[in-house]
C-alpha cells in the first residue's frame, strides 16, 4: 500500500497491473508488431514484490502451486510466475480498493 498510494487514482484494475509491470506493453495488429510502448514504466518496486509473493505463494498453497504446474507446461517458468504475479496484483488492487482481507480461495474461484 505504501508503493502504490492512493489507490482511487486507478480507474480501473488494468491500469493498477500496468502500473506495477504485471502486463506486457505490446501493440499487436492483425498478428503484426506495430510498435512497442515503454516497457519501463510503472513501479519497479511493485513488480519485483508481486514475483517475489508468486514464488512463496507456490510453496504454500497447492491451488497455486498446480495453476503455476498448468501455465508452466503451456509456456515456461518465467511467463508462468508473470502470469501468477498478475493475478495477485489484480487481487491486491481489490483487496485495497474495498479494504477486505485477502481470500485465496477466490483467486482462483
Amino acid at each position: 500500500m505504501l508503493e502504490t498510494g492512493d489507490i482511487s487514482r486507478f480507474k480501473k484494475v488494468g491500469n493498477f497491473s500496468s502500473y506495477a509491470r504485471c502486463v506486457d506493453s505490446k501493440r499487436h495488429s492483425n498478428d503484426k508488431k506495430k510498435g512497442s510502448n515503454n516497457r519501463k514504466n510503472g513501479n519497479k518496486y511493485l513488480a519485483w514484490a508481486f514475483v517475489e509473493a508468486a514464488h512463496s505463494i507456490i510453496r504454500h498453497n497447492k491451488t497455486t502451486h498446480r495453476f503455476y504446474q498448468r501455465k508452466r507446461a503451456q509456456k515456461n517458468g518465467a511467463l508462468a510466475t508473470k502470469a501468477l504475479a498478475h493475478k495477485l496484483a489484480r487481487a491486491a488492487y481489490y483487496v485495497m480498493r474495498d479494504q477486505t482481507q485477502f481470500v485465496p480461495e477466490r483467486l482462483f474461484s
